[in-house]
């Protein structure tokens, strides 16, 4: 078993015990009625969007989401949630330092021995979670689990359908598709970004992504035979019709998101497989991006 796909199996136990971890936590994280913004880069950035559509939908406050190399200069928030899983990634790091003493920050990460202690005015650490793969599952995952547990929703659904995800046989039709595109609504356009970067990642298969209202206004001019169009959450009205109609395969498990999403990681896993790659090293990638200084 590759360490990619043993951190995939792990993630409803790392669900269960980071929920029970918010009352010790939920001083350190953003308050309610805060205006906040988040950030991280790749999959850190996919789940600050996806908190962000959360936060502001529980009625907690205005909540910004961003990659840390694109944070806007000169807004004003009264606290910047940070999300490294490495504590080492440059843009993070280059940001915190710029909000330091200006802005109050709180990181969450895996590995709190790293530069991002010194930079963060609070530090969260999940290392229970870290990973030894490249590829981002369960330290992701694990990290929105939280997020919701800390905003009052009850996990425990997505806990038993993440078991589900880990237990069901995978279609052969999906593991032999040429093509995917992952629709979104809400929150689940953020998670929809991450389904489909795993499948580039660890498959290198040909992924698109969409908010699913916007998926009929050109890009379904790509679906067809032996491609798959993949729901996380509710479509909207027609859409899986619409879908057949063009030959492609629609895929919606009527599951919690996050468990969802634990089935496409698996999917890209055994597209690996098939094809001869190796899910613990994808190609041209390193656990954190660290440029070096010019």
């Amino acid at each position: 078993m590759s360490h990619t796909e043993a951190e995939i199996a792990s993630q409803p136990e790392c669900w269960r015990r980071t929920a029970a971890l918010v009352p010790d936590v939920a001083g350190v994280l953003p308050r309610r009625g805060e205006r906040i913004a988040v950030m991280g880069c790749g999959t850190s950035w996919f789940i600050a969007k996806a908190y962000a559509a959360l936060r502001e939908r529980a009625g907690w406050g205005h909540t910004d989401a961003f990659p840390a190399s694109e944070f806007p200069a000169g807004r004003r928030y009264d606290r910047v949630l940070a999300l490294t899983r490495s504590g080492t990634t440059t843009e993070v790091l280059r940001l915190l330092a710029e909000l330091r003493g200006r802005t109050p920050t709180v990181a969450i990460t895996a590995d709190p021995a790293t530069a991002v202690a010194d930079l963060a005015d609070e530090v969260l650490p999940l290392a229970f979670a870290d990973e030894r793969s490249v590829v981002q599952t369960r330290f992701a995952t694990t990290q929105l689990a939280l997020l919701r547990a800390h905003l009052g929703e009850d996990i425990g659904t997505a806990v038993l359908d993440a078991r589900l995800a880990l237990d069901e046989e995978l279609p052969a039709d999906l593991v032999a598709a040429e093509q995917f595109t992952f629709l979104g609504r809400g929150w689940t356009i953020g998670l929809a970004h991450e389904a489909a970067l795993k499948m580039r990642e660890a498959a290198r298969s040909w992924t698109e992504t969409y908010p699913a209202m916007e998926y009929r206004h050109g890009p379904i001019a790509i679906a067809g035979p032996g491609r798959v169009v993949w729901s996380l959450g509710e479509p909207p009205e027609g859409l899986a019709q619409d879908v057949a109609r063009t030959g492609a395969t629609f895929v919606r498990t009527g599951r919690d998101p996050m468990a969802d999403l634990i089935r496409v990681q698996r999917l890209a896993v055994a597209i690996a497989g098939a094809n001869g790659y190796d899910p613990d090293r994808p190609r041209n990638l390193t656990r954190s991006v660290v440029l070096t200084e010019a």
